[in-house]
Formats: structure tokens, sequence, C-alpha cells
């Protein structure tokens, strides 16, 4: 150091405010969103790495638990049966400010209204029981590919992000920043984006996308080079609108294709599959989803709702006695206590606990699952009693979690990946949310029942001379639905139904 030069440390003290969030919490949001199958898998996987963890070796066959509340026609918004008690809200704040902000964009989810199954063919097409998922058979092929052991933990982490569609919905930012939080992993986006290429190689094509033009474009990529092949491209690339719009007329137009060329390309870019995730049960050329029911809702001739929650193969959980007795014998004989002793002793308080806070996880779950299906039977009461689409309210996410009194995202994971089976059919969580239109008398209507009756009027038309968008607001006006005409127009085309012109 040159002389008379000084060095200087100096120490300042900060005081910033963070936000923490402990591993039960973390854990308790992880089981909350699991659907049965996973959260049964969990369980096992838990006692198996925690021998302090035990269930119950009696036989149990009661594998629906039944909610103590019976729902008759009141759509009040009273606070009799909505509101969570004290106690329970207390039990949730601490969760529910933890997972603030965490919880995923959920309240608007990307629609595809290509040629797919209608709802009510996906309804009937269902068969309960279980079955491999997606996540094993993506897993399968994990092992056909080399990994370093840190990829290995990332890919498992974006295929457990998948949705049900086989789509990585969440940015690399946003995975990045759940690695670092529930697996303490420092990744950069540059690495998530590398493994989640290797992901997009998996069957089904189109796996592992992000958008619905990226799924696209990856069955485009594995097929054979073509005139066809670089024209579907081509449509996917720059003319995507007109695309999920089904405006073959521009698409033609623009690429200057002959009447039968445009039909050629038409009918190969509806081969494409915008659900890769399904094509992994098809059987037979048929998409058959496999799901187990969470939830059992039983509508009686009186129009009482009441509800049960699926346990299925739960077992009764409990701390090892085994455990709990050394437990107490090593914390009697502190005093004379030797470091193979105290180790012994560290290691049995830390499975104890373990075990304790994975059996109150589980029973939180319970709480939740019970609470959230308690509020949205009482918001679509009518539904649950007539059966009827158009009967559906208006409901948010937002709606329930002022209901219950949990967080919205606590809410989101709680539908997110869950079924329900009614007497009308067996639909999944999110089915019973939509959005409302207000008039401008302020009434609130669902949009689902105005697209219904909307699809009605098309269904009954003259197909010889079809309606104009004009034409279909006066009559959807006169039933009582007054919407403008550009509103009937953007229905129309989110359920995929293309101008008059093109309906002849």
């Amino acid at each position: 150091m040159a002389q008379g030069q000084v060095q200087e440390t100096r120490q300042e003290q900060t005081l910033k405010q963070l936000q923490t969030i402990s591993q039960q919490q973390l854990l308790q949001s992880q089981l909350v969103e699991l659907p049965l199958n996973q959260l049964l898998e969990r369980i096992g996987t838990e006692m198996d790495d925690n021998p302090a963890l035990e269930a119950d070796s009696d036989e149990h066959d009661d594998s629906l638990v039944h909610d103590d509340f019976a729902y008759g026609d009141d759509t009040t918004d009273g606070d009799d049966d909505f509101n969570a008690s004290k106690e329970r809200e207390d039990r949730q704040t601490a969760l529910d400010e933890a997972l603030n902000g965490i919880g995923r964009d959920d309240e608007e989810l990307p629609v595809y209204h290509g040629g797919g199954m209608t709802a009510d063919e996906e309804h009937e097409e269902m068969i309960y029981g279980d079955s491999m998922s997606f996540y094993d058979t993506l897993k399968e092929q994990m092992g056909e590919i080399e990994l370093t052991g840190r990829q290995a933990e990332i890919m498992e982490y974006l295929i457990g992000s998948l949705d049900d569609d086989g789509l990585l919905r969440k940015s690399a930012d946003s995975i990045a920043d759940e690695l670092a939080i529930y697996h303490g992993m420092d990744v950069s986006t540059e690495e998530i984006d590398k493994v989640t290429a290797m992901l997009q190689d998996f069957d089904p094509p189109g796996i592992g996308a992000r958008t619905l033009q990226e799924c696209l474009l990856l069955q485009i990529d594995r097929r054979d080079s073509s005139r066809l092949t670089t024209l579907m491209r081509t449509v996917i690339e720059k003319h995507f609108d007109e695309f999920t719009k089904k405006h073959w007329d521009k698409i033609s137009t623009a690429l200057n294709l002959s009447d039968e060329q445009a039909e050629a390309l038409e009918r190969e870019l509806r081969r494409l599959n915008p659900k890769p995730g399904a094509a992994m049960s098809e059987t037979v050329g048929k998409s058959i989803h496999r799901i187990t029911p969470d939830f059992i809702i039983d509508t009686q001739d009186d129009g009482t709702v009441t509800f049960a929650l699926n346990n299925g193969d739960i077992p009764e959980l409990h701390v090892s006695q085994s455990f709990a007795d050394m437990l107490k014998e090593y914390q009697e004989n502190k005093a004379g206590m030797s470091r193979q002793m105290k180790e012994a002793l560290l290691y049995t308080k830390k499975k104890v606990a373990a075990a304790q806070g994975f059996i109150e996880a589980v029973k939180m779950r319970h709480r939740t699952l019970t609470l959230t299906m308690r509020a949205i039977i009482k918001w679509q009461h009518r539904f649950f009693e007539e059966g009827d689409e158009a009967t559906l309210r208006p409901m948010i996410l937002k709606d329930i979690a002022e209901k219950t009194g949990l967080d919205l995202s606590t809410i989101s994971r709680v539908s997110n990946s869950k079924y329900a089976q009614t007497r009308w059919g067996t639909f999944p969580l999110r089915y019973f949310f939509s959005d409302g239109y207000v008039t401008e008398s302020g009434e609130e209507l669902s949009t689902r029942e105005i697209k219904a009756a909307l699809r009605d009027i098309i269904d009954e038309e003259d197909k010889k001379k079809p309606l104009s968008d004009d034409a279909l607001k006066e009559i959807l006006n006169n039933k009582g639905y007054p919407i403008a005409r550009r509103t009937v127009a953007k229905y129309r085309e989110q359920m995929g139904i293309p101008i008059a012109r093109l309906r002849k």
C-alpha cells in the first residue's frame, strides 16, 4: 500500500422488511394443490422417508368424509354458513399472507377454440380410477436422455408444473423464483430455457410448450419437409390470429392458394393437437381422461345439496409410538446424556416434528378443501339443483376468497387439477368459475349463460340463411340479454363459431 494511502472500512446498519415463508407453510400450500391420487403418492413418499410417521393398521372403508352442512335453495349472501370461524381464519392467516403474490395469474386462462371435443363429450368420456399419469410417463422419458443431476431436478419441477393440457404456462422467471423458494436452488432463466427445450423433444409433440402457438409449431417441426409443412408453419407464425378465429378465407387469400390447396391446408392444420397432455391417455383413437373426483356432490329431489370429500385410501396418520417413547426417554435423561445420545435425541426430535407437521398439513388441506367447496355450492346452488349450465352465476376466484376468508392464491390452488362428481356429470372445479357481464341497468349476467343462449339460437337458425351478428344481437336482446353487436361477435369467436357467411 502506498505511503499516506488510508484504507477505510465502514459499517452501515439498514432496516429491511422481509417476508419469510416457513417450511410448514410451504408444505401446506403444496398439499392443498395436490389432487387425491398425487396426495396418496406424496403420503407414501413421506412415510418411506420418515420412520416417525406411521399409518393406522386397522382397516377402514369410509373413504368419503361428509360435510356437516346441507344446502337448500338459498342464494343469498348471508354470513351463516359462509364465513370462516375466527379459529379457521387464525389458522390460515400466516399461510395466506405468505402465499399472497406467489399465486398464479389464474383469473383469465388462455382458451383455444379449435375443433376439439365439446364439454359434454369430455364429461361422457371420463373414467374413474388410477392410471399412469403423464407426469410418470414423462419421467420415464427422462431416463432416455443424458441429464446432469441439476438438470434432472429442474426437469422434474418443469414436468410437475405442466397443466392438464401438457403446456408450461409459467414464465422462466417464475420457475426460477419457485425453485429458489421450494428447493433452495439458484437457477438462471437460461438454464430453465435449456431444460425446457429438452422437455419439448419428448413425446407427444407439443409437450412443454409455453403457448398454444409454440405447441402447434413444435408439432409442425416434427413433420417431414414439404411445401404443405412450410405453409402450415407460415399460417401459425404469421396468421395465427386468423387461424384461431377460423378465418380460412383470409388465410387462403394471403397465401394465394387455390380452393384445393386451401382445403388440404385446413385439413392438416386441424389435425394438430392443442392439448398434447390429453394424448397420453388415448385408447383406440379416443381420448380418455382418467380422473378420480376429489368431491362427491349429491343433490336430493327436494333441492337439498350435500357433499363429501373423497379421501380414497388416505390412511389415518400418527407419530410412531416407538419414536414418541424414545423422545420422552431421552428428554428425561438429559443430565447424564453422552454425545451419541444427544445426536440420537436431535434426530428423534427432528423426525417427530416433521411427522407432526405433515399430519397437520394433511388436516389443513382437508379443512381448506371443505371450506372452499361449501362456498362454491352455496354460490352455484341452482346449477347443482338443475344441472343447467346457463344457471351458473358469475363467479371468480376473488368471490370465493372473500366468502371463505382465504387468500386468492389458496383458492387458486384448491381449484387447480381437482374434479367434482355431481348428479349431472363430473366437472373440473374451474368449470364453476366464469366472468360476468354487467348491463347498462346494472344487472349482472353470466357470460356462460349468454353464450349458451347464443349457441341455441345459432343451432336453430336456417342453415341456408344464417343469422348475422346484428340479427343475433336483436334476438338476444328480445330474450333479455341486452348486449352489443361487438359483444356478440366476441362471444361467437370465443366459442369457435364462424361468421354467418361461413356457416352455410
